[in-house]
């Protein structure tokens, strides 16, 4: 196990591993016991997140990706000629506080220089008004020169190019919007894509369609290696590799365009529209995340919609709730909103670490996700239209996108609860879990937002050259679902055997499980160790003892646990990175349901947590544990550093809190 370090561009940021061990904390007093120690760190963790939590009952940490959403929220104001000197200003400190010493701009804390985000960064510092020749621009226009230039950017990067003149139209894959007539068992059609690629595609195939361009404010000749011929000839794979066929699919498109029937353009542009405008939220946003959101604004203004009609008026102010202010001067745009996430996560925690179950926080907190709870089809019901509506999303407001993670977690949560309305709670829950159950793939296992949406032919569009765009199983949802019906007392139903029996065949040859939504084996076995126990393996189980043993193989000299980002592209980089209290959380909450308490491995464990805890109860923690698409799209949930330390020191002291619960029952 190694550790990233600080090299000439700051924290762990030269791409290199350094192969010295992190020295361990100092050893705690020899009066304290490991026991009193983690007393001492869960309370004033306890402390810490009920002073946070918001009258309503949420709770929500700030979620902190990377400068694309800053950049782009500019362009989008440039392109709709909405420009504010405030935001521009105060955006443009927050874009310029994140650039690294080399010029760069990078996807996460630590990690290596991003050319689309640098692109997209130098972009929306010069809307500002940074001068090309300012040392800061001159070095990242050097450096995206160096890297190939706007030609070797994403798909993505050249589109909000495209918008403004910086690149050509006809350059870019073509994407027709015709492809919303696509019946659902023909190949790409929209629903094969992911929930949040479809919210993104749609809205895109009218931007494309209608090819606008604002009048560029400025060259951007500095970011290509030869301004003269900007774009360099594309390779054809060969016609028989899946690569070559899809590019010969898009060059027809292009073709088609120009022979497209208006009359039969005309409707598909309408049939979009009415597609976005329906799956607009009450609160004016998309699918509660930002780049949909984006992209659905540009695409109705093209079809006509002005900026004071209500439907983009409040698509409009719903962008700007997604504006977080580190100071008076600096705005961060977050790309989603997590508090349904965070709340049934800061509940687990609390109730685990052994406050009351009639808390009134506890109590506040399961009013709040109780009235949240999704009753409604969404697009999910395209797969499964006979199915009770019964889930929950992620976000304050997304009737349209509940997912079976969440799901499973506000059920795990309300279970640990005692709400002076119980009967409500049954009536959720028992909808919460038909709907779950509806949700699964054939495999037995789960994905987080639709059903078996595994096609791999979206993921070969040239149009999708950035992040994951379709959502299969994973193991991490799965096994939180499973813990959720073995919650329910549905551990021996044979859908959750069948779940069981996918999450053992999932498991890598060294003991470890993948993780699609944490970074990355740490989180991927943090939830499927507590599952497996939860729905009635043994802890002397081999799969169990396998987990054990990497686990412990991998914890860091200094007693934590850490993984970088690189591992889901590398495999030196697996459970490989500074210690941090989320991932440590997850080792030993998958420890401790193991029956391993009593090791030296989780004596450690929760040694650091108390020696890195602030005095206000905080951890610090810069580093990215959370994941929107592995590599290519990563998250800091600033409550993951609260919520995970707290939940394994409270299952440290007192188990696990529904097998404290079924012990009481008992």
């Amino acid at each position: 196990m190694t550790a990233t370090t600080d090299g000439p561009a700051g924290p762990g940021v030269s791409g290199t591993k350094n192969t010295a061990r992190v020295a361990p904390p100092a050893a705690p007093a020899a009066q304290e016991s490991v026991t009193a120690l983690a007393e001492r760190t869960a309370a004033r963790a306890v402390d810490h997140l009920l002073a946070r939590q918001d009258e309503a009952g949420w709770w929500k940490g700030d979620l902190d990706t990377n400068v694309t959403m800053d950049a782009e929220d500019l362009l989008l104001r440039e392109f709709l000629g909405i420009r504010d000197e405030t935001t521009y200003a105060a955006a443009a400190r927050w874009i310029r506080s994140q650039q690294r010493e080399d010029g760069t701009w990078a996807t996460f804390h630590g990690g290596p220089g991003d050319l689309s985000t640098t692109i997209e960064a130098y972009v929306a510092l010069k809307l500002a008004g940074d001068a090309t020749e300012a040392p800061h621009m001159t070095r990242a226009a050097a450096w995206v020169r160096e890297k190939g230039g706007v030609a070797r950017s994403r798909v993505f990067t050249r589109i909000w190019l495209a918008l403004f003149g910086w690149w050509r139209w006809e350059d870019l894959p073509e994407m027709p919007p015709e492809i919303i007539y696509f019946p659902k068992w023909f190949p790409l059609n929209i629903y094969d894509f992911g929930c949040w690629a479809r919210q993104t595609i749609v809205p895109l195939t009218v931007v494309c369609a209608f090819r606008p361009v604002h009048p560029a404010p400025f060259a951007l000749d500095e970011l290509h290696r030869d301004p003269a011929h900007p774009r360099p000839d594309a390779k054809m794979a060969p016609a028989t590799t899946w690569d070559g066929a899809f590019q010969r699919i898009d060059r027809a498109l292009h073709a088609y365009r120009k022979v497209a029937s208006r009359r039969l353009r005309r409707a598909a542009l309408r049939e979009a529209s009415r597609w976005i405008i329906e799956r607009q939220e009450n609160d004016g946003c998309w699918g509660g995340i930002q780049p949909p959101a984006v992209y659905s604004v540009i695409a109705l203004r093209l079809l006509g919609y002005d900026l004071d009609h209500p439907v983009l008026k409040a698509g409009l102010e719903s962008l700007d709730r997604f504006a977080v202010w580190p100071d008076a001067d600096t705005r961060m745009v977050e790309a989603c909103q997590s508090p349904v996430w965070d709340t049934c996560l800061a509940s687990i925690a609390l109730a685990d670490a052994g406050l009351p179950r009639d808390h009134p926080a506890l109590v506040r907190a399961a009013d709040w996700m109780l009235g949240e709870q999704v009753v409604r089809p969404g697009d999910w019901s395209v797969r499964r239209p006979g199915l009770t509506p019964g889930g929950w999303a992620f976000e304050f407001h997304n009737d349209t996108y509940p997912d079976t993670d969440d799901t499973a977690e506000v059920a795990l949560a309300l279970r640990r609860i005692q709400h002076p309305d119980p009967e409500r709670v049954e009536r959720a829950l028992a909808r919460a879990v038909r709907w779950n159950l509806g949700m699964q793939s054939r495999d037995g296992a789960w994905g987080a937002f639709d059903v078996d949406n595994t096609s791999k032919f979206p993921n070969r569009l040239p149009f999708c050259d950035f992040g994951e765009v379709i959502d299969p199983p994973s193991a991490d949802v799965t096994a939180h679902v499973v813990e959720m019906l073995a919650a329910e007392g549905k551990q021996h139903d044979p859908r959750t055997r069948k779940a069981l029996a996918w999450l053992l065949s999932e498991q890598e040859a060294d003991g470890c499980w993948f993780g699609r939504w944490g970074v990355n084996y740490l989180y991927g076995t943090g939830s499927v160790v507590p599952a497996l126990v939860a729905a009635g393996l043994p802890a002397s189980h081999p799969a169990i003892r396998r987990a054990v043993r990497w686990l412990e193989k991998v914890q860091n000299e200094d007693g934590g646990w850490g993984e970088d980002l690189r591992s889901y592209i590398d495999s030196e980089w697996v459970a490989n990175g500074t210690s941090t209290a989320s991932q440590t959380g997850w080792a030993l909450m998958a420890l401790l349901a193991a029956g391993e308490k009593d090791s030296k491995a989780v004596e450690r464990g929760v040694g650091w947590l108390a020696e890195t805890q602030r005095e206000d109860g905080y951890w610090d923690e810069p580093y990215f544990t959370g994941t929107g698409f592995p590599w290519d799209f990563s998250i800091n949930y600033h409550l993951y550093r609260m919520v995970f330390p707290l939940t394994a020191l409270g299952r440290y002291l007192h188990g696990d809190g529904l097998e404290r619960l079924a012990r009481r029952v008992a």
